[in-house]
């Protein structure tokens, strides 16, 4: 009964330290073709996230670096990956992209921008 106690504790000491959440957003495909802009995306994610209920509030919570096409988001605080994803995909509205690309998380911390695969819907037409 003793160990437990102690467990719960140290869990608690460790659920109270800052972790710094690291998101990544790969952008290659649509870059490389030249039908979006990393930089004008990274303004974007500058401006939208919102910290404390207000855009424009990141501070030194939250900071964005960007690789040539891949943004690198870091966060102090609490920020979901969903939220990233839906900023991404309001990015895409905006530049009226979202009929051509869409937000694919490839692993556990990132997302990635791919082309709907078309060809294959075009296939499945003519099958049919």
């Amino acid at each position: 009964m003793v160990a437990k106690k102690a467990a719960k504790s140290s869990a608690k000491a460790a659920a109270g330290k800052a972790k710094t959440l690291k998101f990544t957003i790969d952008c290659t495909a649509p870059v490389d073709d030249g039908i979006m802009d990393a930089a004008s995306f990274e303004k974007f994610l500058m401006d939208k996230i919102k910290v404390d209920g207000k855009t424009g509030n990141m501070g030194s919570n939250v900071s964005i670096s960007r690789e040539k096409t891949k943004l690198t988001i870091s966060a102090e605080i609490p920020l979901s990956k969903r939220y990233l994803k839906y900023l991404s995909k309001k990015y895409l509205k905006k530049q009226q992209l979202r009929d051509w690309l869409h937000v694919v998380a490839n692993t556990k911390q990132s997302y990635e921008l791919r082309y709907y695969n078309i060809h294959d819907t075009e296939q499945e037409e003519d099958d049919e």
